[in-house]
């Protein structure tokens, strides 16, 4: 803020020249009190500057409504939409949302510091509030190869972008416990920095959250229960409930929250395909899930404003009080938190439903992706299982990032016998890949999956956490090698094939992660993959596609597969398909 709006917005909130705008007697969320009052609502310059009696050049009648502060997701990974950021803001502010906390962990892993200036550009000139963890862990771990390695000397120069909040989940425990210099330094660079350190502490015991902890690292949005979220509490830490596409976290976790530590809490995303974001919501239905539970509206709110905003030292964010930043939202109703129009730095920008502001058009994005994979053939899909007992396999939770490690005798499997695993419907046991894309390298790690269901044919995806290769599922090699081949020509995205057969694919040119197309295109390919989809698989009641994403993630236990082989996520160490 300069000194001219310094000066003219004391003067507005002493009445002595006209406040641009006045909200008359309406009903104030108090995030700080847990309560609401009515008063009026006094702004000027994109600022509230008052709460009392005011005029102003323009006013507006809030009797029978209600303001509270514009949303803020406390962690995001927007590459999960598939949409670039110029065209995922649009559906946030009609949610409610006008800040939004991105680790570009994604498209870093895949483009190294080239995919966070892309995301940085692309957020840039739009009334919308993107702002940035730098990713700690490219790759995520030793256990896989990524398009990039992003070591402390790459990250330090972000600090200088005031959007630049901190240092993103992570995610490495072993790097943490042995002190790797790498990761200290880039710990400590944050520390230095004044800056906020994420968290992302699945499984843990509490000896390694009192060691996140005593690393200044502040939050965690990977608590499945609500005796780990009370655990993370009493050492100071803020806790992200999330609910988004794959794991759904709030009603268990609701259960640990109260008055008395609501203001450790904060809501988040993490990963949200942007049709369910359109369908179903974001941090606006978390809060009215909150609100169901028994929690108070203004409770609910809080850990969707205030919190958010004093946990990343966003001091001007998240209340309706005087000297911080217009972003609010006019509610029809406060228990069924039902948005009536939405305003940025004191604009309107959304009013029943629909975007006021000029649409943005997408930009050229000159990023060109390559999967580089080796020529397959099922040579590369076959898993011998002569003179072994045993098979390690993949179950899958539904609505779950955690897997249970299956130890199936091969004996009691009905296998005919075979020299090599083939996949079996019957016993919905599914061969799976994790093919190196990035390098070229020809890594390919090979396991079995339960839980996918596919009754034939298969699917693929360059969307692969956290290194992103491109992964693979099927029930025979025909179709997978094809639906690998076919995600090399269209250069990274999802593609289902049946028998032989593209049934549909969507492509993500960038990066094989997002595309530049928009909201509505997209939300159609996705529409058309999910109907395609239950052709081969059509019990399912989960989204297969981000499930078969995260199947690749190896700091989420139990068991993962990545490029380098099948992991073990208890023990840190890889372990063979059959034993």
């Amino acid at each position: 803020m300069d000194k001219k709006i310094y000066i003219e917005n004391i003067q507005a909130s002493i009445k002595k020249i006209a406040c641009d705008l006045v909200i008359k007697n309406i009903t104030i969320v108090d995030v700080f009190q847990n309560s609401s009052f009515v008063s009026d609502v006094a702004i000027h310059n994109g600022y509230i500057v008052g709460l009392g009696d005011y005029s102003g050049k323009n006013e507006i009648d809030g009797s029978k409504k209600y303001i509270c502060p514009g949303l803020i997701d406390a962690h995001a990974h927007i590459e999960s939409s598939l949409l670039t950021p110029k065209e995922y803001y649009k559906t946030a502010l009609i949610h409610g949302i006008t800040s939004v906390i991105i680790d570009p962990h994604e498209i870093a892993n895949v483009l190294g510091r080239d995919g966070i200036n892309l995301m940085m550009d692309l957020s840039r000139d739009i009334p919308f509030d993107f702002y940035f963890m730098l990713p700690s862990c490219v790759p995520a771990t030793e256990f896989e190869n990524s398009g990039a390695v992003l070591n402390s000397s790459d990250l330090y120069p972000f600090y200088k972008n005031d959007k630049v909040l901190g240092l993103a989940e992570v995610m490495d425990l072993k790097a943490v416990l042995e002190c790797d210099k790498n990761m200290i330094d880039k710990i400590y660079d944050a520390y230095i920095n004044d800056k906020v350190i994420d968290g992302h502490c699945a499984g843990f015991s509490i000896d390694h959250i009192n060691a996140y902890t005593t690393a200044y690292i502040k939050t965690d949005h990977e608590c499945h229960t609500h005796k780990e979220l009370i655990e993370r509490i009493r050492r100071g830490m803020y806790v992200h409930i999330r609910e988004r596409t794959v794991a759904k976290n709030l009603k268990e976790l609701i259960q640990g929250v109260s008055i008395h530590n609501s203001r450790k809490l904060c809501l988040c995303t993490d990963d949200k395909h942007i049709d369910d974001f359109v369908k179903d919501g974001s941090i606006d239905n978390s809060i009215k899930m909150c609100i169901k539970s028994g929690l108070s509206p203004e409770t609910s709110i809080q850990m969707a404003t205030i919190n958010t905003a004093e946990c990343y030292k966003l001091n001007k964010k998240g209340a309706i009080a005087p000297g911080y930043i217009a972003d609010f939202l006019i509610l029809d109703s406060l228990h069924d938190f039902k948005i009536s129009s939405v305003y940025k730095n004191g604009n309107l920008v959304v009013e029943n439903n629909k975007l006021v502001n000029k649409d943005i058009s997408n930009i050229k994005i000159s990023l060109k992706t390559q999967i580089n994979i080796p020529n397959l053939t099922e040579d590369h899909f076959k898993i011998s299982i002569k003179n072994k007992s045993l098979l390690n396999v993949i179950e899958i939770i539904p609505n779950n990032l955690n897997t249970n490690h299956l130890k199936l005798n091969i004996s009691s499997l009905n296998l005919n016998h075979s020299e090599y695993f083939n996949a079996c419907t019957k016993n919905d046991l599914l061969k799976i890949g994790v093919i190196e894309r990035h390098n070229n390298t020809g890594n390919i790690g090979l396991g079995i999956v339960k839980g996918l269901m596919l009754k034939s044919g298969a699917i693929a995806t360059t969307i692969a956490h956290d290194s992103h290769n491109l992964i693979v599922c099927g029930t025979n090699d025909k179709d997978m090698i094809l639906a690998c081949n076919h995600i090399k020509k269209i250069a990274g995205g999802i593609v289902i094939i049946d028998k032989g057969e593209v049934l549909y694919s969507l492509s993500l040119e960038i990066g094989g992660l997002i595309t530049n197309r928009k909201t509505q295109d997209v939300i159609k390919d996705l529409e058309i993959l999910h109907s395609k989809i239950n052709i081969l698989s059509p019990n399912l009641t989960f989204n297969p596609f981000l499930t078969l994403s995260f199947l690749s993630l190896p700091v989420i236990p139990d068991i993962k597969i990545t490029d380098k082989g099948l992991f073990d996520t208890i023990n840190f160490k890889f372990i063979n398909v059959c034993e």
